[in-house]
């Protein structure tokens, strides 16, 4: 592959806290005068594992990094176009985690810089995430974290904060409903459910945030479900959401993220912090 394939620079993006870069194999250019694309640790440490075999085995087997097969993920592509999208939306996804880990000072802002230079050498940018500007338009007219959730048939939900849920929680059930051809004005979960977790949570709990979390929208939907045939219905759902596109107007709480993680959906999210009365801290 080319030094400017998607997979290439996914693989960049991937390290680029480590400054990873992808090169040309010197080795292998000077010993069969052929192009090959290998990465810079690989090369940089080629030397020593050379020098290490020869004096094992009084040889060394290969002439290059690229003899050794460490870069071969190129002859594995069948579908070389799912592959380049694929990369490039992985690309967008790890730039909004820079973002966000930048902001929470635990990365330099280089690496926010090394990734923007990603994108722009893949012709990308946010606007071909598809469920930002979704999620932005509901913020801005709601004036409240908002959350949208691009599922893989490619159509849009979006969930705002409210009195009962947080927006992901609520983002999460409006997909379960679509999915599940349920009305959505139909309530999969009763307040009359919602409102006792919330004094648990408040009175009991120490927690400043009454909204339920997805973890505990999930809990609750599953309990509705034993009696319920919407909910059951919703909850069969779930599978559904392995590899949707998720995005948060808000950095969104630990909680939320590993929840949804575990339901095999993609987050990002704009590094704005939560205020604390919408997201629990």
């Amino acid at each position: 592959m080319p030094l400017s394939h998607p997979v290439n620079l996914a693989y960049e993006a991937a390290t680029a806290d480590l400054n990873d870069v992808n090169m040309i194999d010197p080795y292998h250019f000077e010993t069969y005068e052929k192009l090959a694309v290998n990465y810079n640790r690989d090369v940089e440490i080629f030397p020593v594992v050379a020098a290490m075999l020869e004096k094992i085995l009084g040889y060394s087997p290969y002439k290059s990094p690229t003899d050794m097969g460490v870069n071969m993920a190129g002859f594995c592509i069948i579908d070389d176009e799912a592959c380049r999208e694929t990369s490039k939306a992985e690309v967008i996804r790890r730039y909004y985690s820079a973002l966000c880990d930048a902001k929470k000072g635990r990365i330099a802002k280089e690496v926010v810089a090394k990734l923007e230079l990603l994108m722009s050498k893949a012709n990308i940018s946010v606007d071909d995430r598809k469920a930002v500007a979704p999620a932005l338009e509901k913020a801005e007219l709601t004036g409240k974290p908002c959350v949208a959730i691009e599922l893989n048939d490619g159509r849009i939900v979006t969930g705002k904060t409210g009195d009962l849920l947080g927006p992901s929680a609520a983002a999460l059930l409006n997909a379960l409903k679509l999915l599940g051809g349920i009305d959505d004005k139909k309530e999969l979960i009763s307040p009359t459910i919602i409102e006792p977790i919330q004094q648990l949570k408040v009175k009991h709990m120490g927690s400043v945030n009454p909204r339920l979390h997805t973890d505990e929208v999930l809990m609750a939907l599953s309990i509705c479900a034993v009696t319920d045939p919407k909910a059951k219905k919703a909850i069969a759902q779930l599978d559904k959401l392995k590899n949707c596109e998720l995005h948060s107007t808000v950095m969104l709480a630990h909680v939320d993220e590993k929840t949804l993680k575990s339901l095999g959906i993609h987050v990002t999210c704009e590094p704005h912090r939560r205020v604390l009365i919408n997201e629990e801290m």
